[in-house]
């Protein structure tokens, strides 16, 4: 059997889910929880989390572990808290920033806000994590990135970068993690109803609830497969448009966005 073909199920063991107190990440545990998963949430705010604890509904249920993803320490404690007490066997890494930036307030401070949470918070918790997994040669990891990483989209020069920088990462690290046993994912939304996203003032084509993306990550954990990417008409004519020459590209983005006019 193919690594790609292992699915994890809440018999085999337990969840980690970072960026798990907000947007895609609490919905996606709150789902979790109702399939009958216990969840370990990790976020910055222990109330938060707690909170979500009292609230879930289902067989399941949330164990709160608070930490900041741009700490690595931290990152380290929550991974050997699970593995002392439980077997880790799903780790979604969905913490995660957006600040939309244009090139005339282009700000390095903004941008190296979302590389130290984005790109760098996720590694902090992939260290831990694959060597746990490696050691069990067991486990399926799922990094958060979105279809924004496919190729650059205005107004979101540095969040784009973060996402392609985990799209590369995780294709890179499936061809070694082939020979270890473990499953890695990648996560690729397209636009999400979230109070990140509200900030926009442009269309988003294809915007879904939060809930949609949790039933749509939670349908692609559950099934053979590296990329979990939707909604699937979004998908396919972003990979279409991304093929066409640069400056067909850059035409045909800023016309679909009303870029040109904002």
């Amino acid at each position: 059997m193919s690594v790609f073909d292992k699915v994890m199920t809440p018999s085999d063991g337990v969840a980690w889910v970072t960026g798990a107190s907000s947007g895609i990440g609490k919905a996606l545990v709150l789902k979790m929880v109702s399939e009958g998963w216990t969840v370990y949430a990790t976020a910055r705010r222990t109330d938060r989390l707690e909170k979500m604890a009292l609230e879930a509904s289902g067989p399941g249920r949330i164990v709160p572990a608070a930490g900041d993803v741009t700490d690595p320490a931290q990152m380290r404690q929550i991974v050997d808290r699970i593995a002392a007490n439980d077997q880790l066997v799903l780790a979604v890494l969905n913490a995660g920033v957006y600040m939309p930036m244009r090139a005339k307030s282009f700000s390095a401070e903004t941008a190296r806000e979302m590389f130290d949470v984005n790109l760098v918070g996720v590694t902090n918790a992939l260290d831990p994590v694959l060597k746990k997994m490696i050691a069990a040669q067991n486990g399926h990891v799922a990094l958060t990135a979105s279809v924004a990483g496919y190729r650059g989209l205005p107004g979101a020069a540095p969040y784009s970068a973060t996402k392609a920088g985990l799209i590369a990462m995780a294709e890179a690290l499936a061809m070694d993690l082939i020979d270890e046993g473990v499953r890695i994912s990648v996560i690729n939304p397209g636009f999400v109803e979230t109070d990140a996203t509200a900030v926009n003032d442009f269309e988003m084509p294809f915007l879904q609830t939060t809930e949609e993306a949790a039933e749509n990550i939670l349908r692609g954990l559950g099934k053979p497969g590296f990329e979990i990417a939707f909604p699937w008409i979004f998908v396919r004519i972003l990979r279409l448009v991304g093929i066409l020459p640069n400056r067909a590209y850059f035409w045909a983005v800023r016309k679909a966005t009303g870029w040109k006019d904002v």
